[in-house]
Parts: structure tokens; C-alpha cells; sequence
């Protein structure tokens, strides 16, 4: 396989996760992102946690999808995090999910 091969190949992996991205992300309440992933789920909870003064935080996500283009199974019943690194949680408005014609993405 050549790097050219090689190089298709993982454009072809991403533009495929995008478009099931496109596909599911209607299905969820939350967009997360942490240093290693970025989730779409439906139950978030975020706790500030310390230990011998170090501040971290746990996250646990249930009903959730991963972006991650080597997995093959992206639905996950439960994740559990657990990060010294920024979270970012937002709420999606259902409004905002239309990634269809009005946003100037077309399918």
C-alpha cells in the first residue's frame, strides 16, 4: 500500500465518520469535548473532583456516541471519564441540529 493509498484511505474513513455524524447527531442532547474525544450524548454528568490538591474531573455520559474513526462500534450505552484537561459541555438546541440546506451543508 502506498502512502498515497494509505492517505485516501484514512480521507475516505473521515469523510464517512462525518456523514455518520450528520446522520446521528439529531439523535442527541450534548456535544462533549475532552483533550482525546469528542462525544454526542443524551445524560451528561460532570463532578469537580481534588485530591492532594490536584482538581480533576469526572465525567460520566450514558445513551452516547464517540467520535473516533478506529472504532468500529461508536454507540456506547456508558462512558466514564476521568481528566486533569478542559471539558466542554454544551446543550444542543434542536434548532441548531439542522445541518441540512438552511445551514449551507448540503447532503
Amino acid at each position: 500500500m502506498s502512502a498515497e493509498d494509505l492517505e485516501n484511505y484514512e480521507t475516505d474513513m473521515e469523510l464517512a465518520l462525518y456523514r455518520e455524524y450528520r446522520d446521528v447527531v439529531g439523535l442527541f442532547s450534548y456535544v462533549v469535548e475532552t483533550e482525546r474525544r469528542f462525544y454526542l450524548a443524551n445524560q451528561v454528568d460532570l463532578q469537580v473532583r481534588s485530591a492532594a490538591g490536584e482538581v480533576y474531573f469526572e465525567l460520566s455520559l450514558a445513551d452516547a456516541w464517540v467520535w473516533d474513526v478506529y472504532r468500529s462500534a461508536r454507540f456506547v450505552k456508558s462512558v466514564r471519564v476521568v481528566t486533569f484537561k478542559d471539558v466542554n459541555v454544551e446543550e444542543l438546541a434542536k434548532a441548531e441540529l439542522d445541518l441540512g440546506g438552511s445551514a449551507g451543508f448540503g447532503r
